[in-house]
């Protein structure tokens, strides 16, 4: 299909997806990042390859420490060579395993971000157009910035929450085979800090989950506020009628700061809380211990054991909720990223599901189309836009549609590309119902302008060629075309020509010439199937008439032509006129008039 991509003003950010209570690992991510697999796999390994170098070194500590003190005869380094050797081993072990699981860590989480970043762009591009309009800020925020936390839930927390599964069990075994006392007061005590950390999780969930939502939010009004500003300064009214530009943009940074200061200031006391519980802990294991050596009542080698080990029982568990902050932002970008992703499993194939196979499209009927909208109904905000439209739209006629403003023409274009599912009746194809076509068959016969049509910064040439919709036209049909759109009168007027370089949205160029530019690359696609929304919009009269005579030309040949048109030249032109109204559950339209 060659198309103009719509583009429409800022969207408004959606809604804001409820996070699902799907424990401390989402299976989402891994079903979505593939390259993270094999490193849970690693970080597993290394984990347990952590979990033994504490063991080892505690035990191996404890031996020699206690010999030293209990035995004068070995309190020479020669003495405890080998025992030295094996603790020197160790921690270098640990020490390596550590450095190791944090490199792949980060090298993961960039892999990772970038795989869910392109596959959110990917389904972003796919939506129905209605949608994206409503999560394009959501989406630009969750791309832009928002999934980058998701390296600090790689390199902190995963690493964190795999240790504080395999150390504390290991570890309290080993204390109870040294010393039982120990082992049940760690027992008693550990699972305060699991406690304490679902409460504080609960709440700076909901927290995360805001800040976010906050910061769509401000992204919408502050583009919304810097696309007017032109205007406003055009007009003199910048600082008029309330605050000044820069005063509310000021407002708005500060309102995501202090929401940001209120999420960080809950972090930093729920983590004095947890290291409070850990600390305490460890001193009643301490004091027990202490008491015991002082009265006789356990030896020294298994008293050490257990007060060497006893803080490796706690320190996981208060690192997955020191990491588990850091983490909050990225995993609620996540759950919009998820969201956006999950219609895309499952969702498209349940919508549509007989389609057929490409080659059905060619079967479809000849190059030109007859398109028949039966009963063709669309629900919008209020009632519904179109409403159990019918009509046919014949090869060789140039049918206009019309209407007020959100009766829902615009909408019925779209149900014609197959971009939106009407939610009662069809579109028919020569017979054949759109959705059962091959998409990318069917917009190959279709050449689309829609509304707002978007011009990419670079050359005229290469917007003409935009998309690959235009296979290098040749300077003849161009100028044949340019002609037909009166571009060439804006040809004439720029020194480089087609070589001319415009900005983002056609800048350098003027409303009306950024619409002969957009019908011209339209036009040089030469498909059998032309729809145009408002295609002489921002044109004067000598233009739109020029226009106009091109697309009876087009009708003659035998293309088929729609136009959505409010002008009374552009209806005067028509083959066929067909009024669309937004209607509710009584509404009817009102069918056809041939003119």
């Amino acid at each position: 299909m060659s198309q103009d991509l719509s583009q429409d003003e800022p969207g408004r950010g959606g809604q804001t997806p409820k996070r699902s209570r799907r424990g401390p690992v989402d299976p989402r991510l891994w079903r979505y990042a593939r390259s993270a697999r094999p490193h849970l796999v690693i970080a597993v390994a290394l984990a347990l390859v952590i979990t033994a170098t504490i063991v080892v070194i505690a035990i191996v500590l404890g031996r020699v420490l206690a010999g030293v003190i209990t035995d004068p005869a070995k309190r020479e380094i020669g003495s405890w060579t080998t025992e030295l050797v094996v603790l020197a081993t160790a921690v270098a072990v640990r020490g390596l395993a550590s450095w190791w699981q944090a490199r792949l860590a980060h090298r993961a989480g960039s892999t990772v971000v970038a795989e869910l970043e392109t596959a959110v762009l990917r389904a972003g591009a796919e939506l129905p157009p209605r949608e994206l309009d409503m999560r394009r800020t959501e989406i630009a925020v969750v791309v832009g910035n928002g999934l980058s936390g998701l390296r600090g839930w790689f390199t902190g927390y995963l690493p964190a929450l795999l240790l504080a599964c395999l150390v504390p069990p290991v570890v309290l075994v080993v204390i109870a085979l040294h010393d039982p006392t120990s082992a049940l007061i760690a027992v008693i005590t550990v699972p305060l800090i699991p406690v304490f950390m679902v409460l504080i999780g609960l709440l700076t969930q909901g927290r995360a989950e805001a800040t976010l939502a906050a910061t769509t939010r401000l992204s919408d009004q502050i583009l919304d506020l810097f696309a007017g500003m032109p205007t406003l300064r055009a007009l003199g009214r910048e600082g008029a009628d309330g605050p000044s530009m820069v005063k509310q943009v000021q407002a708005l940074g500060d309102s995501l700061r202090q929401r940001t200061m209120r999420a960080l200031r809950i972090a930093f006391l729920s983590s004095m809380v947890l290291e409070s519980l850990a600390t305490l802990s460890v001193a009643l294991i301490a004091v027990a211990i202490g008491l015991r050596l002082v009265y006789g009542d356990m030896a020294l080698y298994s008293g050490l054991v257990a007060l060497i080990l006893a803080p490796e029982v706690y320190w996981p568990l208060r690192q997955v909720g020191e990491k588990f902050h850091a983490a909050q932002d990225g995993m609620a970008a996540a759950d919009r990223a998820f969201a956006v992703l999950a219609p895309d499993a499952h969702q498209r194939t349940e919508a549509v599901p007989h389609r057929a196979a490409r080659g059905d499209v060619v079967a479809s009927g000849a190059a030109t189309a007859r398109i028949t909208l039966h009963g063709l109904t669309v629900a919008a905000r209020t009632g519904t836009a179109p409403d159990r439209l019918t009509a046919v739209l014949e090869p060789g006629l140039v049918t206009v549609l019309t209407g007020p403003n959100g009766c829902g023409k615009s909408t019925t274009v779209q149900a014609i590309l197959g971009l939106i599912e009407p939610d009662e009746g069809a579109v028919l194809v020569d017979g054949i119902d759109v959705r059962a076509l091959d998409p990318e068959g069917w917009w190959s016969r279709i050449a689309w302008l829609p509304q707002r049509p978007v011009l990419v910064p670079g050359t005229l040439r290469e917007n003409v060629e935009l998309l690959g919709a235009i296979p290098e036209p040749n300077a003849d049909d161009l100028q044949a075309v340019s002609a037909a759109t009166g571009f060439d009168t804006v040809l004439a007027e720029l020194p480089a020509g087609w070589n001319t370089v415009v900005g983002q949205n056609g800048t350098g160029l003027s409303l009306g010439q950024r619409q002969r530019l957009a019908l011209t690359r339209v036009l040089a696609a030469h498909r059998p199937i032309l729809l145009l929304d408002e295609p002489t919009a921002h044109l004067d009269a000598e233009s739109e008439q020029r226009v106009l005579t091109t697309l009876r030309e087009y009708a003659t040949a035998g293309a088929t032509v729609v136009v959505v048109a409010h002008r009374p030249t552009v209806l005067a032109a028509a083959d066929a006129v067909i009024e669309v109204v937004v209607g509710e559950s009584a509404s009817r339209v009102d069918g056809m008039e041939v003119s």
